[in-house]
């Protein structure tokens, strides 16, 4: 398959995406035009607003179950559209409706295989897992479009063990967190982190390689297309490391 056009969507709320650096990032490495676009959920239709309050999970240790919402979280969904950084508690989405839901918010003719969708949202998008019966915060729902959560790049990977370990302790003697947050600042990204935009290269790597030839992943932290679990994995592979290995940047020459 080949792409002849990305069309990448802002997310207002992270100025730190910086996505006039990422469409020249992916210029540079795909060799193909890319169009940057406001926020897919700007100005968003009724029916859609509907829609995505009904895609939230209130239920994470059971598959998806849509819900009637409540005319409140429609009028959320409203306002938000027009005002990102209003987002203050974490809500999970379930990734694959929000999915459905953003396909219908793309215009027809541009829906073809060779244009390439790539969605930013804050929004936390999560997916059912069956292996241990419960959600998951995602940074990334692959496929066409393909959404990057800034939000589950920043909760879905782990802290070090020894933060929680920390935080626990901290708990039984009154929680505070701000003397274990400045003793392991910079282990992990925090909100509007300035090392955002370059990792999220990797996540629009993945996007694209999942797309272009249905595996995502590496499984050796040495490689930029690394599915890290652990935030101190990201921070190796997509800063320490920040390359692609030998074999998935072979495939990568062979795609432009």
């Amino acid at each position: 398959m080949q792409i002849s056009k990305i069309f990448l969507y802002d997310e207002p709320a992270i100025p730190e995406i910086q996505p006039d650096r990422l469409c020249d990032f992916l210029k540079n490495k795909f060799s193909v035009d890319v169009e940057k676009r406001d926020s897919i959920f700007s100005n968003l239709p009724d029916n859609a607003a509907y829609e995505l309050a009904s895609s939230r999970v209130f239920k994470p240790r059971r598959p998806f179950e849509r819900h009637e919402p409540k005319n409140e979280e429609i009028e959320f969904e409203k306002i938000y559209s027009h005002d990102t950084t209003k987002l203050e508690n974490i809500v999970y989405y379930d990734g694959f409706e929000m999915q459905k839901i953003i396909t219908k918010l793309i215009p027809e003719e541009e829906l073809q295989l060779e244009n390439f969708h790539l969605i930013f949202t804050n929004r936390l998008t999560c997916t059912y897992d069956e292996n241990d019966y419960r959600y998951h915060g995602r940074a990334l729902i692959g496929s066409n479009p393909s959404i990057i959560s800034t939000t589950g790049i920043i909760e879905a990977p782990a802290k070090p063990r020894e933060y929680y370990v920390e935080l626990m302790t901290n708990m039984t003697q009154g929680l505070n967190l701000e003397p274990i947050n400045k003793k392991f600042a910079g282990t992990y990204l925090e909100y509007h982190d300035k090392r955002l935009s370059k990792i999220i290269e990797g996540y629009l790597m993945q996007a694209l390689f999942y797309y272009l030839t249905g595996d995502a992943f590496c499984e050796t932290r040495d490689c930029r297309l690394h599915n890290a679990h652990w935030q101190k994995d990201l921070l190796y592979s997509q800063l320490e490391f920040g390359k692609l290995c030998e074999n998935h940047q072979k495939i990568l020459d062979g795609l432009k």
